[in-house]
């Protein structure tokens, strides 16, 4: 995917760590969580309610170049009438970590490995549901890049495009990739791992050192396990953190190099049903 005309971010991002050695970057909704809380706010309280269109429907639409991501996801957010704080609440009360997320965040903050979310939703609710799973303490360490909230006086909520100029047809507001290059253009960068399940995280998938997919989902709906495997980028699939966190481990610690953890990877995938 090409990145040489990337419109610029009209949000601010979060100073590189330009001495760690090792930097984590991963997708927050369906990676980090068990669900996606867009999806989730779609078809509770939103269009999917009326089982009009559900958010896999859109998702299908826009792997088949019928419609952008920017302007599905617009449009399942816009079929969302409840106030935005009852939406924090309800996705406090429904959404629900990997079951291995937080020991891995706490064995990297522990060895000076950057975590960093990079999502197309917003930093409000992420932070709101992060905040609740694991602690404030833990929630506000965390740097986030994301898309943000446009609040009214009249409550009603509107979603604030990282780069509000459109780019392609996986333009997801937040373009990801924008969050791992710098890293890659520093003179001594940092071994770079990404963790990703879906369309917003493709446009970053080729730049990490060590891209994990996750791959929990019924057969055909894996859409970057699907992506990865026709484009040929080497990967490594997991189901939940705890799979990956020994994996970062052998390579934070020097007992395995990143090729060698990539073709054990693509061992396994070879045998596995995308």
């Amino acid at each position: 995917m090409a990145t040489d005309s990337v419109p610029k971010s009209t949000l601010p991002y979060p100073s590189l760590y330009k001495d760690a050695q090792f930097v984590v970057l991963s997708d927050w909704d369906g990676t980090i969580t068990n669900f996606d809380s867009n999806d989730y706010l779609t078809d509770n309280l939103g269009f999917g309610q009326q089982k009009t269109v559900h958010s896999r429907d859109l998702n299908i639409e826009i792997l088949q170049g019928h419609i952008t991501f920017r302007d599905a996801f617009r449009s399942m957010l816009e079929s969302v009438p409840t106030p935005f704080d009852e939406c924090v609440r309800v996705l406090k009360n429904n959404i629900t970590l990997d079951p291995g997320f937080e020991e891995f965040f706490k064995w990297c903050k522990d060895n000076g490995v950057p975590v960093i979310i990079v999502s197309s939703g917003m930093a409000p609710l992420i932070r709101g549901v992060l905040s609740n799973l694991i602690g404030e303490e833990y929630a506000k360490t965390i740097d986030i890049i994301s898309n943000e909230v446009d609040l009214k006086a009249d409550g009603s909520w509107s979603i604030k495009f990282r780069h509000p100029d459109r780019w392609g047809i996986l333009d997801s507001g937040t373009i990801k990739s924008q969050a791992i290059l710098p890293y890659r253009e520093l003179t001594h960068r940092p071994t770079l791992f990404f963790f990703g399940d879906g369309v917003s995280d493709m446009s970053a998938a080729r730049h990490a050192d060590v891209l994990f997919v996750k791959n929990d989902k019924p057969e055909g709906q894996n859409d970057l396990a699907a992506y990865v495997k026709k484009e040929g980028i080497k990967h490594i699939l997991f189901k939940e953190f705890s799979d990956a966190l020994p994996i970062v481990q052998s390579v934070v610690r020097g007992a395995a190099t990143v090729d060698q953890v990539l073709e054990e990877g693509r061992h396994k995938a070879a045998s596995s049903i995308i």
